[in-house]
């Protein structure tokens, strides 16, 4: 009895929920779908997610079927318009990712670039002495000069002359090593 039933009977009793009918039909037209899908990607296991998501897609969309064409038109037209829209959101993804690698080796470049400066500055603080690296340290951590000399007990002009000192020390530090 089931082969009597036209692929179009199948398509609008499955469109109204009828899940015997769904099955049949799927069953008829499943390999298909897969060969199109096959033919639309160029790759079995493109094909197999696309006709897997075409499949799963169907019940809801056949809810519009209206038998102005063949079941099999029907579902190479739903078929077609998948494989589009897979390829779209794959073009999109792979602009929205390209140049993400670049990205993120400049960034770790820049990362390893900062540690390096931040490990030297801290070998470097401790040659300081004692009243220069802490002038330094809390210099560092945004504090005014005038702040630092409230913390420090000292004159504002103390602060300046630590930091002129803390400099001059930092770049002689710094041309030796490049010297060597």
């Amino acid at each position: 009895m089931r082969m009597k039933v036209s692929d179009e009977d199948l398509a609008l009793a499955a469109g109204a929920g009828d899940g015997e009918a769904f099955a049949v039909l799927l069953e008829r037209q499943y390999d298909r779908l897969f060969g199109l899908c096959f033919r639309l990607t160029g790759s079995r296991a493109e094909a197999e997610d696309l006709t897997q998501d075409i499949c799963a897609a169907l019940p809801a969309k056949l809810s519009s079927y209206r038998r102005q064409a063949r079941v099999s038109t029907w579902l190479y037209r739903v078929a077609v318009n998948a494989a589009h829209d897979r390829r779209r959101r794959r073009a999109s993804y792979m602009k929205a990712t390209e140049g993400w690698g670049d990205w993120e080796q400049a960034r770790a470049a820049d990362s390893a670039a900062e540690t390096q400066r931040q490990d030297w500055l801290i070998r470097a603080m401790a040659s300081l002495s004692e009243d220069l690296r802490d002038t330094l340290a809390l210099v560092l951590d945004d504090l005014t000069h005038a702040e630092a000399a409230d913390v420090l007990g000292v004159s504002e002009g103390t602060i300046s002359w630590r930091m002129s000192e803390v400099r001059k020390h930092l770049r002689a530090l710094k041309e030796k090593e490049e010297a060597e």
